[in-house]
């Protein structure tokens, strides 16, 4: 999530809209913070289906599409301005929060591979979190084994069949300390 957001951040100051109404004044990329942090609560995420307001406060907050009606008597130049400000600003969050997921899932799927470990396959197990080895740490292996899988625990956790050393310890273990023996 923090990745996300920086990645956000860095993206509407570098691409940000640079807005000027009629009488000159200008909106930069740090006064719209705040129109940012509504646009990315009001985003769905992939990961759960649900937006992030919904999540912390149980409901989404109702946004006004047009603010101004045009059968309005009197309707001041600046709030009409202010109206397309926050239109453009809108549009420019939503593609900033686009990018910025897109670029959060690019850099996961290069850095994670789906493994193909299969039943009856020999692996080897990190020895980070074993706390039984006797001796100074740097002088012991980094992976123990070589091992059979008994069982797949979803895509991201294997049983193992250990052997009389290791009979005390839970067998089943995450893909991310398990490396195939070769």
């Amino acid at each position: 999530m923090i990745q996300t957001l920086e990645d956000m951040i860095r993206i509407l100051c570098a691409y940000g809209v640079e807005f000027k109404d009629s009488v000159g004044f200008t909106d930069d990329w740090y006064t719209l913070i705040p129109a940012l942090e509504l646009a990315y609560k009001i985003s769905s995420h992939s990961s759960t289906g649900k937006t992030p307001a919904m999540l912390e406060k149980g409901w989404n907050p109702r946004l006004p599409h047009d603010p101004c009606k045009k059968y309005f008597v009197d309707i001041h130049p600046t709030a009409i301005s202010f109206k397309s400000m926050l239109l453009k600003v809108r549009h420019q969050e939503n593609r900033c929060m686009k990018d910025s997921f897109k670029c959060a899932k690019e850099r996961w799927d290069k850095s994670h591979k789906p493994h193909d470990f299969k039943i009856g396959k020999l692996v080897l197990v990190s020895t980070l979190n074993f706390n039984n080895i006797k001796g100074p740490k740097i002088l012991n292996d980094s992976f123990t084994g070589p091992f059979m899988i008994k069982d797949l625990h979803g895509s991201n956790d294997v049983k193992l069949e250990l052997t009389r050393e290791l009979i005390n310890k839970n067998p089943t273990f995450p893909e991310s300390l398990i490396r195939t023996y070769i």
